[in-house]
């Protein structure tokens, strides 16, 4: 009798086979003995064959099967009954009873037990959050949270339900009695000498020198460790921050201070600052309510105009006529100041460094707030340093995990100035590029003494270099001395000269001293605007060609001449893939610069420039198809250099030289959809300065709409990417998480909050008691709320720990219910978020953290209700 085998399920299958021998034909009894039906049935129930069957031995299984099947040890209740008894024989009604007391005294003298358990601690540990806040009297008219009972029993409808969200959202804590106290109200213009009560002299009254940076800045850090001694700097989420909330964080800082200048250092162009996600304020909307009653308030801080406060605003605002217009209604609003750049150098943050509107001050306003040496270090290398802090975020960010935004954003700033060495890094390109082209010279003369030659040619390239720079300084209005620093004249000199063997618009090119000898018109008469700008276009638009004609020279070039040898890297297919969009762009934007040559050498102030624009915006349909096959490029790369090692190492050998300035193949592809920027940027400016009567100012206008509106195209396609990456991760990194793609969803704001139990729900709010049970993350998107448990682990002999995310729930936005909780001895800086069937008790770290949180929350839920 073998062993393993079930009783419930043998007769069963005895009878199964009953009825399938007795349905089977005679002519598929052949059929139904082979051992691959038998033998998975009889290893399933531990039916092992004891002998090995023979070549030609056929039904051994199904024989053993049926054996095993007809000699079960199985009893039928009735006879197990009779043989062994039963387990389940009826108990007395005595005994019944006597059970189930003894179960009920169990269970009072457990809950006894607990609750005394309980009781014990809650007297002698201290309250949750410690804290020194009032307790406010909570009217119950302002609860207007149901019981889920009641919401079941009546039904209510989205009207009901609209109607409670937006109750609920009036109810909630408004900037002045966040924690239960008033605090000071905001002071107008008029009293504001009434703070400094132990001086009343303005000269020692406005020492403050106050700085917003935005998160959203490339490599805020870099920014943050550059602010100068004695300046205070506030640092401040782009994503996560309302108008409220910022100056929420304004007044904590000054701590009722005047400050003599402030500055607001955010992303923007010529016509709008993006102050905050959600706010880019611009001409449109600068009046209304809202937006107008921030700046306001703002204004309030400041030193007044008479008494040389001012505020400047890190956005080009002074190129352009809508920037213009902006910070005129903003001083008109506020009494104070408002100062922009007015540059209109292309590249990277360089405006900042140009001349800015506005009264003369001492110095630059750049340089009133940041160290000078730093802050032109980070402007010359952002894009490098934005990639380069990615990974440092990620290694430091859990060590400063517990720190201040602004004190871990200065430590990893000064860290990284302290490990990249900026200055030696910029040494060493200088001195590299010199020695390029020494060793270029030496080898097409061939002299007897190649060091004597060398020595003589480096220092001829020192002085031409002194005299070029002296020659470059432009000197503003606003500032006797030169904004245009010493530096970014170096900079501009060396991207002047091409860093390649063979360039197309090269020393060697005819065009090449044409195309230097028209800029240097252009740029000398410093007086005429609107000649500087073409000049900069001219100059921004030859250095963008030639970074495209790196790509065709350094890449595309040698691959095919491989291919014509037979000794191909990459098949021609491949080829066609990666480089056809970039060279025809190349195309298109050499015949954009020579129309602009031929415009400019004769260049007058009769002549116009708008119509070269409108006919380059007609043939955007080449740009088009780069950026619908941009993702295939980069994945044709990838996998290319992944399979194939010969392009592997040929990507090796060229990325990141001196002749494709230090950049990557990726990276160089890069520069198309960053151009556009600086084409609206250099259009507005240009705008500026041609009168109302001139005959390029309509053709300027419609070039600006067509380049604005492709603009707009880009930003739309990587904001897309952007969202649906950031999705994708956040997805993969909370545990069981649904599907969170969907059209317009993005992530606005992560808080870490503990999750409470109330234990006595009877008693009034101010004597309730509550338990901390587990921490949560909530994860704040544009339509929903998602909750997640959070779970922190340490590993051994490592001192950060590791976070890991549990999904539990996702309620969207327009059916939250929101409820304050007054602070009291037994909890602080709690609230309460109630969805259709389950309800949170969360509690925040620190009473900022609880303004900002439920002031975001809040003014997310009203702008999806109002969709």
């Amino acid at each position: 009798m073998s062993v393993g085998r079930s009783p419930r399920e043998t007769p069963e299958m005895e009878s199964f086979y009953t009825r399938f021998s007795a349905w089977t034909p005679l002519s598929n009894k052949s059929l139904n003995r082979q051992d691959c039906l038998w033998m998975p049935k009889c290893i399933k129930f531990g039916w092992f064959l004891p002998y090995t069957a023979t070549e030609h031995e056929y039904g051994a299984w199904k024989h053993h099967y049926i054996a095993c099947v007809s000699n079960l040890d199985w009893l039928t209740p009735r006879e197990a009954a009779a043989t062994y008894g039963t387990l389940n024989e009826p108990k007395g009604e005595d005994e019944e009873l006597q059970a189930r007391q003894r179960e009920k005294c169990l269970r009072k003298i457990i809950w006894e037990k607990i609750a005394l358990r309980k009781r014990e601690l809650f007297r002698v540990r201290p309250p949750w959050v410690s804290g020194t806040g009032c307790s406010r009297f909570f009217e119950s008219r302002c609860r207007p949270r149901l019981p889920a009972t009641v919401r079941d029993r009546v039904g209510l409808r989205e009207a009901l339900e609209k109607q409670l969200v937006l109750a609920s959202l009036e109810a909630l804590p408004k900037r002045s009695n966040v924690s239960g106290r008033h605090s000071y109200p905001l002071l107008s213009k008029k009293n504001w000498r009434g703070v400094f009560k132990n001086d009343d002299s303005p000269s020692h009254a406005f020492q403050t020198h106050f700085i917003l940076i935005s998160s959203r800045i490339p490599a805020y850090e870099m920014v943050v460790a550059s602010v100068r001694a004695g300046v205070t700097s506030v640092v401040y989420e782009h994503s996560g921050v309302t108008l409220e909330s910022m100056l929420q964080l304004i007044d904590k800082a000054l701590d009722g201070q005047k400050a003599q200048s402030m500055g607001i250092f955010s992303d923007g162009d010529s016509r709008e600052i993006n102050l905050l996600q959600g706010y880019k304020i611009g001409i449109k909307n600068v009046l209304k309510p809202d937006v107008r009653d921030f700046w306001e308030k703002l204004g309030s801080y400041v030193a007044p105009e008479g008494e040389g406060g001012h505020v400047d605003l890190f956005v080009p605002l002074g190129a352009s006529e809508a920037g213009v217009e902006v910070l005129s209604q903003l001083s008109q609003l506020t009494g104070t100041l408002f100062t922009a750049p007015a540059g209109i150098a292309t590249g990277s943050y360089q405006h900042i460094l140009s001349d800015w509107l506005g009264q003369p001050q001492e110095r630059a306003p750049p340089f009133i707030y940041f160290s000078e040496s730093k802050l032109l270090m980070w402007s010359s290398l952002t894009d490098c340093l934005e990639d380069t802090l990615k990974s440092a975020r990620k290694q430091l960010s859990p060590l400063f995990k517990e720190l201040q935004k602004h004190i871990s954003g200065r430590l990893i700033g000064q860290f990284m100035f302290d490990t990249m060495t900026m200055t030696n890094i910029l040494n060493n390109q200088e001195i590299a590029q010199a020695l390029a082209d020494g060793l270029t010279e030496l080898s097409k003369e061939n002299p007897d003494k190649p060091l004597e030659f060398l020595s003589y040619f480096l220092l001829k390239k020192c002085s031409e270099k002194s005299k070029d720079l002296e020659e470059h300084v432009i000197l503003t209005k606003s500032d006797p001395k030169a904004t245009f620093d010493l530096f970014v004249k170096e900079r501009n000199v060396l991207e002047d000269s091409p860093r390649r063997a063979n360039p197309s618009l090269g020393k060697n090119d005819p065009n090449f001293e044409l195309l230097v000898q028209l800029e240097r018109k252009l740029q000398t008469d410093s007086a005429v605007k609107r000649t500087r700008v073409v000049g900069e276009l001219l100059q921004s638009e030859r250095k963008y060609v030639q970074m495209l004609e790196i790509v065709r020279d350094v890449y595309v070039t040698p691959l095919k001449a491989a291919l014509s040898s037979n000794r191909a890297i990459l098949s021609a297919a491949n080829i066609q893939i990666i480089f056809s969009d970039i060279l025809q762009i190349l195309s298109l934007n050499r015949q954009f610069l020579g129309n602009l040559r031929d415009r400019l050498q004769d260049w007058g102030p009769a002549h116009c420039v708008g119509e070269i624009f409108i006919k380059f915006g007609s043939q955007l349909n080449t740009y088009t198809n780069f950026f619908n096959n941009y993702p295939v490029v980069l994945k044709t790369i990838e996998k290319c250099r992944e399979m194939i090692p010969a392009f592997r190492a040929f990507l090796k050998r060229h990325d990141k030289t001196v002749v494709t300035k230090m950049l990557s193949l990726p990276e160089l592809l890069l520069y198309p959809s960053r151009r556009f920027k600086e084409y609206v940027h250099l259009l507005y400016a240009l705008r500026l300065h041609v009168p109302a009567d001139h005959a390029d100012r309509g053709d300027l206008t419609t070039a600006i709409d067509q380049i604005k509106k492709y603009k707009g195209y880009i930003d739309q396609m990587k904001q897309n990417i952007d969202m649906k990456d950031q999705l994708s991760d956040i997805q993969r990194t909370i545990c069981g998480c649904p599907t969170l793609s969907e059209v317009n969803r993005y992530l606005i704001r992560v808080q870490d909050v503990a999750q409470l139990h109330c234990c006595e729900e009877e008693i009034n709010f101010s004597l309730r008691r509550y338990e901390h049970t587990r921490d949560l993350s909530l994860f704040l998107f544009s339509d929903a709320l998602l909750l997640s448990g959070r779970r922190t682990s340490h590993a051994p002999f490592e001192r950060t720990s590791k976070s890991t995310y549990q999904f539990i729930a996702s309620v969207a936005l327009h059916r939250l219910l929101i409820e304050d909780i007054p602070d009291s001895k037994c909890i602080k800086n709690a609230f309460i978020l109630q969805g259709p069937k389950h309800e949170w008790i969360c509690a925040t770290e620190a009473e900022d953290d609880k303004f900002l949180w439920l002031s975001v929350l809040q003014n997310t839920i009203k702008r999806t209700m109002e969709k």
